[in-house]
């Protein structure tokens, strides 16, 4: 008797770790991705992704990230080259923390689930972390649970897994539109005009589905945010013991970044409102008013990166809701389709545990998250949930 089937449009984050999950619960699942792989337009590939279970008030994503970690460890230990790097995530404020900030919350969040966060008032920051010594940072914590990893790395690591299992890939032509047989979804067509029938439909397609799914353009938005790869004068400043993973007052100024990398890079990005930007946009480029906007940052808080050379720019694409949380849920209009989207720029870390969650989605059963992540076209405008991107 054969495996039923499941097409995958999409092999980013979402999409492998579906496959995977999919695969292992005895589907045949084929995964329809333009290519090259990793996509090099995908929001899941560039050097690096930020771990943290830093979410202000929220305990949902924190227990569901705590969950990730234990995920990331795994992975970790059975891998042959070292992908995960838990430096810590520090967050800097340049006023007192109090109630209702970001930082604050996060802190309180943190220690009463039993977390170890280090509080850090101007001296502690100057002395431990010399890159923001005349930042004029007052308050802050750091937090021994988190870091990052090499997304890119990642993601050639998870599809070599992919393919072990069994899970079938279908490059070098792009889905056009879900095939359909009378209301239900069916399948997939692809630029050439070719149709792929399977039982069961899920889009993954980050930045690009609302784009595949007009129907959900209201709901679902891409935008360009960019990200910087500076080359320092003095790397030994920021190595990863003196300069961990970090949220510069990120609420405020939006910018957050990464210890120095294997390539002799700084990354530092933008986690903000961003802009309405389709991923097939020839200007979708990073642009001077954003390196310009970038270098008022850095001479106000990294001085020894205000002239660094920028090495490599990329507008990294969120798949933005307007609350914020993923969108992982069948569509109520048109069975046999499940849609798992919306990343908002927060979504890489859950590597781990998303796949379990996007199957469960396929299959019908319960999880807790998929009324969290439910299919919600009636959210519109206001501002997100995401709490490191209230700026926003």
């Amino acid at each position: 008797m054969s495996s039923p089937t499941i097409a995958i449009i999409g092999a980013g984050v979402y999409g492998v770790t579906a496959a995977l999950a999919l695969q292992a619960r005895g589907y045949a699942v084929t995964v329809f991705d333009p290519g090259p792989l990793p996509h090099p337009g995908a929001a899941s590939t560039d050097i690096s992704k930020v771990l943290r279970p830093d979410y202000g008030p929220d305990e949902v994503y924190t227990a569901w990230m705590e969950q990730a970690f234990e995920g990331w460890q795994r992975w970790q230990a059975a891998w042959p080259d070292p992908l995960v790097h838990l430096t810590g995530v520090f967050y800097p404020a340049r006023t007192p923390l109090q109630p209702g900030d970001y930082e604050y919350e996060s802190y309180q969040v943190l220690a009463r689930r039993g977390h170890r966060p280090e509080r850090l008032d101007a001296a502690a920051i100057a002395a431990r972390f010399p890159a923001w010594a005349a930042a004029g940072f007052v308050d802050g914590y750091y937090n021994p649970l988190g870091g990052y990893a090499e997304s890119g790395r990642v993601m050639g690591q998870l599809l070599r897994q992919a393919e072990a299992a069994g899970v079938r890939f279908v490059t070098e032509r792009a889905v056009v539109r879900v095939h359909e047989q009378g209301s239900r979804a069916a399948g997939v067509v692809l630029d050439d005009g070719q149709v792929h029938t399977a039982g069961q439909v899920v889009v993954a397609a980050g930045a690009w589905t609302p784009h595949l799914l007009p129907e959900l353009a209201g709901a679902l938005r891409s935008t360009g945010l960019p990200v910087f790869h500076l080359r320092p004068a003095r790397p030994e400043l920021f190595q990863a013991e003196r300069f961990p993973v970090f949220g510069a007052d990120v609420t405020v100024t939006g910018y957050y970044g990464f210890p120095l990398h294997r390539e002799g890079v700084v990354k530092i990005a933008h986690h903000g409102a961003g802009r309405s930007l389709s991923p097939a946009d020839p200007a979708r480029g990073v642009t001077e008013a954003e390196i310009a906007h970038l270098r008022v940052f850095l001479r106000g808080y990294l001085p020894e990166l205000a002239e660094a050379p920028l090495a490599f720019t990329r507008q990294c694409f969120y798949c933005d809701t307007w609350d914020g949380h993923l969108w992982i849920a069948p569509d109520p209009a048109r069975p046999g389709l499940v849609v798992a989207a919306g990343d908002s720029g927060h979504a890489f870390k859950f590597a781990p545990v998303v796949g379990d969650v996007i199957a469960d989605a396929v299959e019908g059963r319960p999880n807790p998250l998929l009324a969290l992540f439910r299919w919600r076209p009636e959210v519109r405008g206001g501002g997100g949930q995401e709490a490191s991107r209230q700026q926003a």
